[in-house]
């Protein structure tokens, strides 16, 4: 019996198990595959958004790739006490897209929006490092009712990107919304979709990227491909230090990454412990506060090599879920891939091949995955519960105003504007905060069954 317990002690978990060379090739390029629409897509908004050549896009695409490898190698492989040690996927986050392109609109010199954001993302990624091990003890906090309704806000907020995507390149142009546009993109979503319905197994993990692939070639004989960024960008070349400028640090702009930094910070949480779950080993406090930091640390570090906020890539959570190879080391192998390809900027340059409306159709399945994830935390949130109606109804009405009413703040001074424009944090801070009150402030009454927000409540009830 002792020696059965001392090879038990000895035996390789499957988290530590290091494949064979092939299968640990196949299966990191799988994970990149999973997650590589999701990594390009932020600095394709916000790069369009500033209005970048197509080579500085290629080249704030590859610098994202590239820093989102760094970040991996931080979260699986990890270094002191930091990381996870988890198979995590780390990206750009996508909580970070709309506040960021909040700071472009409100910058007058568009030159000076990325430095802007870059030093945000510094303050934000230094400040998240230290407060790493108290938050993860505050996590109570952030329950689904919170973390459901801000996901489901990212969604809902990044939507009207794609919608845009899908009516062409160009707002100016004659030809913006044009049917050869919607055509183009309604084909990409029918394809996604198709693919999802009808394949299994690895295509259909990629089944985004296969349809933006089809949907650019379907595009060709229509005159809208531009395959001249592929031409004009180098084989081999590395993300120089602060490419875009110098890092500047405007409050404001701080401000509101702080709070997408506090939002990546409960999804990575969530992540964490559901991926713990999943590959049998439990994610501790200890776990939690190690994978903060390498989240948080390889945010503050991408911007140096112009790169933006990262965080755990959830789709990964499920490839690993699926597939059942738990190892870190393939995931590390997936971020070997991501540094690659972000050294090659040819490689990056191909996703600025693909035509917006194809993007647009392909962003409706990817922000609308993201909104559906949040309707799927909000499921377990206990709803049934009346303050839980509420905190939502009204977390989400705040967080939708800078989309159905973008003049609602116009009065407002340009610098609050930052914050308030982003739907995503304003969103936040109201569901931590009715959170607070409604369940943690007080005894308060007991939360009742409803059917509806609006019901009367206990004491009205017997009134009547």
């Amino acid at each position: 019996m002792a020696a059965q317990s001392v090879d038990e002690k000895l035996a390789t978990h499957p988290v530590d198990e290091k494949l064979p060379a092939l299968k640990m090739a196949t299966s990191g390029l799988q994970h990149v595959a999973a997650m590589y629409a999701g990594v390009v897509a932020p600095p394709l908004i916000v790069g369009a958004a500033v209005g970048l050549s197509g080579t500085d896009l290629t080249f704030l695409t590859g610098a994202c790739l590239f820093t989102a490898g760094l970040a991996t190698f931080l979260q699986t492989l990890g270094i002191w006490k930091i990381g996870a040690r988890l198979p995590f996927v780390n990206g750009v986050t996508f909580a970070g897209v709309a506040p960021m392109t909040a700071v472009v609109a409100s910058t007058h010199d568009k030159s000076d929006a990325l430095p802007i954001i870059f030093g945000a993302v510094i303050v934000a990624g230094l400040l998240g490092f230290l407060a790493a091990p108290i938050f993860c003890k505050a996590i109570r906090f952030f329950p689904p009712v919170v973390t459901g309704s801000v996901i489901t806000l990212i969604g809902v907020s990044l939507l009207p990107v794609a919608f845009g995507w899908a009516q062409g390149p160009n707002p100016k142009a004659d030809d913006y919304g044009s049917t050869t546009y919607l055509t183009l993109a309604g084909i990409t979503l029918l394809i996604v979709l198709l693919l999802r319905r009808f394949t299994t197994g690895f295509v259909k993990q990629i089944a985004v990227l296969l349809g933006l692939v089809a949907g650019t070639l379907i595009a060709i004989p229509f005159g809208v491909t531009d395959f001249s960024p592929v031409g004009e960008a180098d084989i081999v070349g590395f993300p120089t230090p602060f490419h875009f400028g110098a890092p500047q640090f405007q409050l404001a702009a701080i401000l509101s990454l702080c709070v997408v930094m506090v939002v990546s910070m409960t999804e990575s949480t969530a992540d964490m412990l559901a991926l713990g779950e999943i590959v049998e080993r439990p994610a501790d406090e200890k776990t939690i506060a190690a994978g903060l930091r390498a989240d948080t640390l390889g945010s503050a570090i991408s911007p140096l090599f112009n790169g933006f906020m990262c965080s755990a890539f959830a789709q990964n959570i499920g490839l690993v879920a699926m597939t059942r190879i738990r190892s870190r080391y393939v995931v590390a192998t997936g971020g070997g891939f991501l540094v690659l390809m972000g050294l090659c900027p040819m490689a990056a340059s191909l996703i600025a091949v693909v035509p917006r409306p194809v993007l647009g159709g392909a962003g409706v399945v990817l922000f609308g995955s993201v909104a559906a994830s949040g309707i799927q935390t909000l499921v377990r949130a206990g709803l049934d519960k009346d303050n839980n109606v509420l905190i939502v109804a009204v977390s989400l009405a705040v967080g939708i105003i800078p989309i159905t009413a973008p003049e609602f703040y116009h009065s407002f001074p340009e610098t609050a504007k930052i914050v308030l424009d982003s739907g995503i944090s304003t969103g936040c801070v109201t569901a931590v905060l009715l959170n607070l009150i409604f369940n943690h402030i007080g005894k308060g009454r007991e939360a009742q069954d409803v059917t509806h927000p609006m019901e009367a409540g206990e004491e009205i009830a017997a009134a009547h």
